[in-house]
Formats: structure tokens, C-alpha cells, sequence
């Protein structure tokens, strides 16, 4: 399976869909809200369309699942979709802490095979394409990366703006396994897992397929796992978008909380 077209275009459109969030993102901005309460900004739009544009001109055969568009079900019949999640991280836009990204993935036949995931503050790209790996880039260098193989003192990533009393609960009751645990917004918890610099995190609350897409690709790509909370495999391009169960990423199952 060659997808060297897939991955370069994805990669430029995340970078390019970057630069329109930071033109918003270093200005005043407004808030509106959708119909589940989630806050939405002139960001998530702007980046939607130059995704979502790009990849029709490019692939339009393709299918496209994206948070800011409305969803077709005719992506069903499609062996490949597009599953983008044009500004992951809204919340922590608006409070301003560089912890957003771009994250656009590609399935094919319900598995993801490619990922882009880009921070826009801190011009740094991860990608991770099926049977060839995944890697990091910045201004200054482009390398392959691959989970630690840490078994003790591990170090758990969170959510910032999505904690739970269960997740509490579990890293409580596994403390003694823990070295360190930090509190990031959006997609770059996957990222950092994928970079070797954690080993754990857990999601209870819901999610949908475009907020874990992206960073299943790379974590896996990378040599991690990455499971629904029962122990199943994530499965992308269904008729219900939402991740109902709760997913976790390890670098290792032996790494597993219970």
C-alpha cells in the first residue's frame, strides 16, 4: 500500500491549516457554542475549509469524516475516508496555552493506516504511516521515533480539560507503578507516548473518532497500543462517530492499569 501522495498532502494541508489558526489565535476571536455545549471558533472553520478543500481536489474519491462538517453517510460504502479533526483542543485555544492541534488520519476498511497530528504554536509535526513508522519534525530536525520501554516508574499523561473520578480512582490505586503525572491538552498526549516521553494514559470520557484518529496512527506506528478501555480495537468510518467505551494508550501492555 502506497500512500506517500496521502501523507505529503496531509502533512502540508495540517501545516497549512495551521498557519489560518494562528492568524485567529494572535488576535481577538469570538466564542460560540454547538448544540452538546462544545465551544467553537472562527479557528475550528477556518481550518476546517482549507482541510476539507485540499483533500476533495487531491482525493475525491475519497470520503471525509470532520468534526466541523456535516457528515454524509454515503462514507459508509467507501473503503477510504478521511477523518480530520480540524482545530483538536478548542478549549485550550481559547485559554491561550499552545495546546491545540490539527489532526487529520486516514482509514481504510475501518483501520486507520496514516496520521498527521501538527502543533501550530510550536511549528512541530508527528506522522505515522502503516509499515513504515512514525516520526517527528521541527525547524531543526526530522527524525524516527518509538515508544520507551520503560516498566516502572511511569509517567501518565492526562487531560486537562477532561478528567474523571475514575481515572482518579485508577492512577490512585496504581501509584506505586508512577513516577510522574502531567496534565496536556488535546492530541499531544498520544504524541508524547509516541516520542517515548510517557507510558500511560487513560480516557474514560467520550470522545469522538476524529479526536483519536490521528493519534492511534502514530502511537501504534510508533510501536504502542492502543485499545477501548474493554480491551477491544478501535474501528474508524462507522455509522456512530462517538467513542463510547474509552480508550487507553500504553507503550507496552505489560504497562496495563487494573
Amino acid at each position: 500500500m502506497n500512500l506517500i501522495k496521502e501523507l505529503d498532502t496531509a502533512k502540508k494541508l495540517a501545516v497549512k491549516a495551521g498557519k489560518a489558526i494562528l492568524d485567529i489565535y494572535e488576535n481577538s476571536f469570538e466564542i460560540e457554542y454547538k448544540e452538546d455545549k462544545s465551544p467553537i471558533t472562527l479557528a475550528d472553520k477556518k481550518s476546517n475549509d482549507v482541510i476539507v478543500e485540499g483533500l476533495k481536489k487531491e482525493f475525491p474519491a475519497y470520503s471525509i469524516l470532520s468534526e466541523e462538517l456535516e457528515d454524509n453517510k454515503a462514507r459508509l460504502k467507501n473503503d477510504w475516508c478521511w477523518i480530520v479533526d480540524p482545530l483538536d483542543g478548542t478549549k485550550e485555544f481559547i485559554k491561550k496555552n499552545g495546546e491545540f492541534t490539527v489532526n487529520i488520519a486516514l482509514s481504510y476498511k475501518n483501520k486507520v493506516v496514516l496520521g498527521v497530528i501538527y502543533i501550530p504554536v510550536t511549528d512541530e509535526l508527528y506522522y505515522g504511516i502503516k509499515g513504515v513508522g512514525a516520526f517527528y519534525k521541527n525547524k531543526y530536525k526530522e527524525e524516527k521515533i518509538k515508544v520507551s520501554d520503560r516498566r516502572k516508574e511511569l509517567r501518565v499523561v492526562m487531560s486537562r480539560s477532561h478528567a474523571t473520578n475514575k481515572l482518579t480512582y485508577l492512577l490512585e490505586k496504581n501509584k506505586d507503578k508512577i513516577s510522574d503525572v502531567k496534565k496536556v491538552g488535546s492530541s499531544l498526549k498520544g504524541c508524547l507516548i509516541a516520542r517515548g516521553e510517557a507510558e500511560i494514559y487513560y480516557r474514560f470520557s467520550l470522545t469522538k473518532e476524529w479526536d483519536t484518529a490521528a493519534m492511534q496512527a502514530i502511537v501504534e506506528c510508533a510501536g504502542g497500543i492502543f485499545k477501548q478501555i474493554d480491551g477491544s480495537d478501535m474501528i474508524y468510518n462507522r455509522e456512530n462517530p462517538l467513542n463510547e467505551k474509552g480508550f487507553y494508550i500504553l507503550n507496552n501492555i505489560d504497562n496495563k492499569l487494573t
